[in-house]
């Protein structure tokens, strides 16, 4: 069975170089952009692919007859494919779960530093000459809230109690083993001076905090979102931000990526913006990468 590397960045290629082995089966590597259309061309022969965060639509894919197993590079295919779709056209998607649990709640939580001391405003209008200290929120005794206890929501929720914030959790499932005060959703919403979003996307968490619950958050409350950006109703988010209903969000995930520099999101003095990038450390590019090669191994036998 052939197999390729779909869309091996700068980034990653020295990383996949760190963690191939010898005993690895063949695993040819792409390293060249090409246009969303193109994609039949680049996996034409191929029965296997290994797909970083490119969009693998239906129509294109179903023109791949060799192709049999996607291994996506992360847990939310969804917001790249239609997993349905194409499991039953006989292509088995596989997901890489807990590699990078620890540097996604680090970054969840820098963001929710950053929202709630205007760190990225501040840091452009000094840069223009303009010198505004702007007031922020102090974290130390507020209510942390998160969405989803998921092995990252119970890092952000460990490291947020750690810096002395009451945190309250919402999760789809019941578990023992939690950790963490449980709450239904509404009275998270009501209680809490920072939303974390951390569930994982799937056609029942699609459009998760529709506009009827993000009216029902606290007002001034500061939303953090590093999970996808289709869990959040974007025009309800925007009007928010607008508002000042939510006084910031920090977001790392977007309902379509890359995000365009003309996008109202982009525009929002009120918004801290990163690029897909809160599981980016080396440690779980390393973890994320090895994994990955281990099912291709696995898959080819």
């Amino acid at each position: 069975m052939k197999s390729i590397f779909l869309d091996c960045n700068d980034q990653l290629a020295p990383v996949w170089a760190r963690v191939i082995r010898p005993d690895d089966p063949p695993i040819d590597v792409n390293t060249t952009p090409f246009a969303r259309e193109d994609l039949p061309r680049v996996l034409a022969g191929y029965d296997i692919a290994i797909d970083d965060h490119s969009y693998m639509p239906t129509p294109l894919v179903a023109q791949c007859p060799q192709l049999k197993h996607i291994v996506f590079l992360g847990t939310g295919p969804a917001s790249y494919m239609n997993v349905g779709e194409l499991e039953a056209r006989g292509i088995k998607v596989h997901i890489i779960k807990g590699y990078g649990d620890t540097a996604v709640a680090e970054h969840t939580i820098a963001l929710m530093w950053a929202a709630s001391r205007d760190i990225a405003r501040m840091d452009r209008e000094v840069r223009a000459g303009i010198w505004t200290p702007e007031e922020g929120v102090q974290l130390f005794g507020k209510t942390l809230g998160v969405i989803g206890l998921g092995g990252i929501g119970r890092e952000v929720a460990r490291i947020g109690a750690g810096l002395g914030m009451q945190v309250i959790g919402y999760n789809r499932t019941r578990h023992a083993d939690l950790g963490v005060p449980l709450v239904d959703i509404d009275t998270l919403l009501a209680r809490a001076d920072v939303v974390s979003m951390n569930l994982t996307l799937g056609d029942e968490t699609r459009g998760f905090l529709a506009a009827e619950r993000i009216a029902r958050m606290k007002p001034g409350v500061i939303l953090v979102n590093t999970a996808r950006g289709a869990l959040v109703d974007e025009a309800a988010l925007i009007a928010a931000l607008q508002s000042g209903h939510i006084r910031h969000a920090g977001l790392d995930v977007f309902h379509a990526e890359p995000l365009k520099a003309d996008h109202p999101l982009a525009k929002l003095p009120n918004v801290t913006l990163t690029s897909h990038a809160a599981f980016r450390t080396l440690e779980a590019s390393m973890t994320l990468l090895r994994r990955a090669t281990d099912i291709v191994k696995k898959i080819v036998g």
